[in-house]
């Protein structure tokens, strides 16, 4: 389980920006079915390559590998699925060949970051020696952990910001599924800090209690959405803009902030 979260983890991390992207989703559903299979042979062969050379367990025979791949795949379908359906770009009245298209050509660039996030972005047992008190010893104490979450998430959201499918998305966004990116937020942030083994986390994150975790997960989302709101300010996204539409935007783009703020705090120390 803790592979497959760093495997969701490693997706998003490298294809977010591609998922919040107008142009791949025309290619999804103006694609010929041809050119999507080629696509999704020409990935499967990749993921075949990366796992057999570099991936998490380099001793497994062919066999293993091939089933490697076709979990990775089959995660990168269904997290590409999720995001999409969130973000209003799949939906049950849409024509089948179109949010088919539209997944495929998403899932596969998500099918080589969760094989890549599987393989690399996992805590070594000597980085778990080193951990004190479940990560007491962090860089910089509270303040200085808030200052790299900080960056982390301009890092991410900055990409997407200036980029006219936020705004789109938030006009077009409906209540239910704001709550659903703010809850996979959420779950993003705890599942990257606490519970996924993630590279650093037993050096710069603090977990002796529960309460560590709920506290970790929230400051982080609410670092998340205040760098969101700032970027959306600066570049101008809020000006003439309904408050709802405002806020809409922020918890849009606050998934990309979130992803930076959390695997951020762990991979820029």
């Amino acid at each position: 389980m803790r592979e497959y979260a760093r495997g969701v983890a490693g997706g998003l991390l490298f294809s977010l920006p591609l998922l919040y992207t107008m142009e791949v989703w025309w290619a999804g559903f103006t694609s010929h079915p041809w050119r999507l299979a080629a696509y999704v042979a020409a990935t499967f062969a990749l993921l075949i390559g990366y796992n057999h050379l570099l991936g998490l367990r380099r001793d497994t025979c062919f066999s293993e590998v091939v089933i490697d791949s076709v979990e990775e795949m089959g995660l990168g379908l269904l997290v590409a699925l999720l995001i999409l359906w969130l973000l209003g770009r799949v939906t049950l009245g849409m024509p089948l060949e179109e949010a088919a298209g539209k997944v495929v050509i998403e899932a596969m660039t998500v099918a080589v970051g969760v094989s890549v996030g599987t393989a690399q972005l996992g805590a070594g047992d000597g980085e778990q020696d080193k951990g004190v008190s479940g990560g007491g010893g962090a860089a910089g104490g509270f303040g200085g952990q808030l200052v790299v979450s900080l960056c982390g998430a301009v890092l991410f959201a900055a990409n997407v910001a200036p980029t006219e499918e936020i705004v789109m998305l938030a006009v077009e966004i409906s209540a239910w599924r704001l709550l659903g990116l703010a809850l996979l937020s959420l779950g993003l942030a705890a599942l990257i800090l606490y519970y996924s083994e993630f590279a650093g986390s037993h050096r710069h994150v603090r977990f002796d209690r529960h309460h560590d975790v709920l506290v970790g997960t929230v400051v982080t989302y609410a670092v998340a959405l205040a760098a969101s709101a700032a970027i959306l300010l600066f570049f101008g996204r809020f000006d003439e803009q309904a408050w709802a539409t405002c806020v809409a935007q922020t918890v849009v783009l606050g998934v990309a902030a979130t992803l930076g703020a959390s695997a951020g705090r762990l991979l820029l120390q």
